[in-house]
Parts: structure tokens; sequence; C-alpha cells
């Protein structure tokens, strides 16, 4: 095709990806979707047999069909959509690349706090900050390019398909016979039932990143990771930003202590913030698109430019055929599966976010590996033994991994908790991010590490260390011993590992130990 039939193809409006269907037409279009799903593009003829089939491109998927082919293992691959998956085309990719322009017109507008002075009439230029969200995602798209993967000896198919047996899928009217297989489609953004939504239209994940004129004022129903992550970007842009969330608080699920912080940065950005409400119904006039919201102080109106609906993901496992293919599953839940990602037909494993409750790229990664192991080498890895850390990007980040208190407390397990909060640590005090913590939970008289929460600019990086230290069966202790940079943010882990040590002090010991700093002051 040429270049212009590519821009007017309808050939790339699928029917139900409202991705495509708002993705601006222009070169960059071309790059990227010449890459996650060729217009030319024709399916192989099946082989007779493939020692493993997997169902869905994202992150899950294209793991574990690059790790099987560079097995060795003869593999087909069949993706609906556009490859790349939600990580790529409407989660991690473009919403980063948001937040970095956010962070920048943040920093311009904080620059007189530290002796910068910036000119006035410094502006936002939309059009151009989301042009840059579709030029990184088109540069990064190539890695999960159907040409990569054929080029990898891979057999792609492109199109809806179905299984017609407990060992055969069917696309594109060709039936693909399979010795194991790997069910990795995915999940969407939850529509919820309210009147007038769909009426009004609304925003999501998979449409927020394909605007190009910015809404002077934004409602988010919801405020978990994305609905946080994007009102503090719009905000930050110059929307006026109003967060409707059905809990007392925002990050509900997340340390109460480091969601108040949050919580406090948005009050301070002006993002308004309505608690413990319910929007029954939305209407349209010349106004705009006005959300009727009740809550304890009754009823209210919020009239906006734009709704972005960010209240939760549900997994893709319709129209997949599993009853035919035995497997188990539910609206809710998606593909169940055993502690090794196996269904109930044992020669279909599943991975990512159709089936586990933590919905992240890096777990879909970590899950795909196991898989791998289990289904093409009879090994017995489980994922229940995963140690999971993720991070909310926000400003400031918020990052954890393993166990909260309440979580230990729940399983009957006491714990001792630390916490160095960054207005005493010289570098965020020196960078001006001193407000946030490390907070490490360790079970009760040991330095065993439970659960970690971290607030800071970069606390997805810092988590980093007590993965390892929890993965490794590192105590507090080790890291106490472990010499950190000075000055940085990551000494606050060093600190409460500080903290335990001194919490092992006998009283003599205390009295002597404060003698001697005493005596070398």
């Amino acid at each position: 095709m040429t270049t212009k039939e590519v821009l007017t193809s309808e050939t790339v409006l699928l029917a139900d990806d409202h991705f495509l269907q708002t993705l601006p037409r222009d070169e960059l279009f071309i790059k990227f979707i010449n890459n996650v799903r060729p217009l030319d593009w024709q399916n192989p003829t099946p082989a007779e047999k493939y020692n493993l089939l997997v169902i869905g491109g994202g992150s899950g998927g294209l793991l574990a069909t690059a790790g099987a082919s560079m097995m060795g293992a003869k593999v087909a691959l069949v993706e609906k959509n556009i490859m790349g998956g939600d990580c790529l085309n409407t989660g991690c990719v473009p919403s980063k690349a948001i937040i970095r322009s956010a962070r920048a017109m943040y920093d311009v507008a904080t620059a007189h706090e530290f002796g910068v002075n910036v000119p006035e009439g410094v502006t936002l230029d939309f059009e151009k900050a989301m042009r840059r969200v579709r030029q990184v995602r088109a540069d990064i798209s190539h890695v999960d390019s159907v040409k990569r993967f054929t080029d990898l000896g891979v057999d792609v198919f492109l199109g809806s398909g179905k299984f017609t047996g407990r060992n055969s899928f069917e696309v594109d009217g060709k039936t693909i016979y399979f010795k194991k297989a790997v069910i990795a489609t995915g999940s969407r953004a939850y529509h919820p039932p309210i009147e007038g939504l769909s009426e009004a239209g609304y925003l999501t994940n998979e449409t927020v990143f394909n605007l190009t004129e910015q809404p002077k004022s934004m409602a988010i129903i919801g405020a978990g990771p994305i609905g946080c992550e994007l009102a503090q970007t719009f905000s930050r842009f110059g929307t006026k930003v109003t967060i409707i969330q059905d809990s007392p608080h925002i990050l509900n699920r997340e340390d109460a202590d480091a969601a108040e912080i949050v919580q406090e940065t948005f009050i301070k950005e002006g993002i308004g913030l309505v608690f413990n409400a319910k929007t029954t119904h939305i209407t349209v006039d010349e106004t705009g698109k006005t959300l009727h919201v009740e809550n304890s102080d009754g009823t209210q109106t919020i009239t906006v430019d734009e709704i972005l609906v960010a209240t939760g993901r549900l997994p893709n496992v319709q129209g997949l055929g599993l009853e035919i293919a035995g497997v188990d599953y539910t609206e809710r839940r998606g593909v169940i599966v055993n502690k090794y990602l196996q269904t109930s037909n044992p020669v279909i494993y599943a991975t990512g976010d159709v089936t586990l409750a933590h919905k992240f790229t890096h777990t879909a990664d970590a899950a795909s590996r196991i898989v791998l192991r289990n289904a093409l080498f009879a090994g017995s890895m489980k994922h229940t033994d995963m140690v999971i850390p993720w991070c909310i990007y926000t400003d400031p980040e918020i990052a954890h991994v393993g166990m909260y208190e309440a979580t230990a407390k729940a399983q009957g397990i006491e714990v001792d908790t630390f916490t160095a909060h960054f207005d005493h640590n010289d570098r965020a005090i020196a960078d001006g991010d001193q407000n946030g913590f490390v907070k490490v939970h360790v079970k009760k008289g040991s330095d065993k590490i439970l659960g970690a929460t971290i607030v800071a600019r970069t606390a997805g990086d810092m988590i980093n260390e007590f993965t390892l230290a929890i993965m490794g069966k590192l105590g507090l202790g080790t890291i106490a011993k472990t010499i950190h940079p000075y000055p940085t943010q990551g000494e606050g882990i060093k600190k409460v590992a500080d903290m335990y040590n001194a919490s092992r002090l006998t009283p003599t010991a205390k009295k002597f130990s404060t003698k001697w700093l005493d005596w070398t002051l």
C-alpha cells in the first residue's frame, strides 16, 4: 500500500479496537502500524503441529513466544488486533511518555524555588506533547513487531480465533494443532454501568493517549493507579481535574501513609477530590458533559469537557471457545490456573492479565518464564513463589513489594515496622523532595523483611533493593552492613536498616554506645 492508502485505509479500523479507531493518521501511524499490524500481511499455512501455541501478542505472550522459539520449539502466535498489547499501545509506554512531559512542565513551574527565573508566558504545546507520546510508541514498536517474530522463526497469525478442541485452535479459517498452548489475551478497561455514560462519550486508557486537543476540564471516575497518574498529568498540563472516588481516600489499596502524601500533593496542586461518591447519571448539553454525583454531602453536578473512566480492568476471556477446550474461567477472575499456571486442561497454560491478580507487565514477563519451564520442560515452578514489586507513577511515586502490615497481621504474623522519613535525608532536602519515606515491615524479633513501601520521586528504582533482599532471603542486618553512596535518597534504605540494628541494643548497650558516641564527637 502507498502512504496515502495507509492513511485512509479502513482495514485498520478494527471494529472492536477503540485504540486504532482514535489513533491520529500521520507518518508515525504508518511506522507504527507497519510494525504491529502490517496491512499486507498474509497468514501462513499452519504446520502439522506446533510445540507451543501462544494466544495473545502482549507482554506475556511475546515473552513466551520469543523464549520458546529461541529454545528451538516450533511456535505459532495468534494476535487478534495489534502486537504489543496494553503495555506498548495503551499502558506503560504512552503513560510514562506523557508523565515525562507533565514532570517537565511542573519542573518549569517550580524552577523559581531553585533560583531559576523562568520568563512569564511559558506554555504547554499539548499537540506536540501528545505527538511525542506517539513518537515514543512508534520508535519502540519494532521490538514487538510482526517482522521481529517471523525472523525468530515464529508463525504469526493475525485475526480473531477460538479453540475448536482440547488441542486445536482456529484462526482465519485455518486450524492450528498444538502440543501445548498459552493463553495470554490480557485485559481491558472496565466500563461501569452509569446511565448516560455511553451517550456522553468517555475516555479510557485505550483512547486518552490519542488526544490531540487538550481538554480544559476533566472528570476522572476512579482513584486507582491509572486514575491518579493521569489526574496529576493533565492537571500539570493545565486541565482542571476532578477525581470522583467511591471510597474515602485515593489509592485505598496502598499503604495509608503513602497514599496520604500523594493525596496532600494533589490538593496542593489543585486537583479536585470528591470522596465516598457515586455517579448516578450523566447528561450532555451545550456547556459540556455533566456528572450527577451523590455522597454524604448531598448531590452535586460537575460539568467537564471530557470524562476519563479508570475503574479497573477485566480479563479478556470472551469468544475464545474456552468451554470447548475444557478451560475453566470466570468473567471477573479470568482463566483459572493452579500454582503452576496450568489450566483445567493440562496442556493449556495461562499468563499475564487474563489470569493474574497483579496486572503488571513485569508480572506477565515473570509468569511467562514460569510457563515456559513448566510447559516445555516438565518443570514445577510455582507462580505463588513470585515476589512482585510495583510502582504507582505519581509524583512522588509509591513503590511497594511484599506484605503490608495489615496483610501480615491477617495471616497471624507479628511485625516490627521501621520508617525513615526523607525530611532527615540530606539528598532529599537538597533536591526539595522531603515529602517521602522508606517503610519496612520485618517479622517481629528478626530482620526478615516481609514487605516495604517507598514514597519518593524515584521510588520505582529504589524498591529493587528490597525485592532482591526478599528473593535472596537477605535481612535488614545485611543491608545495614552494605555501604550506600552519600548523598543519595537511597540512604533511606540504609537508615531503616540502622534503625533495626538500634532496636536490638539492650539498655546497657545503649548507655555504653551513647557514651562512646559522645566521646567521638
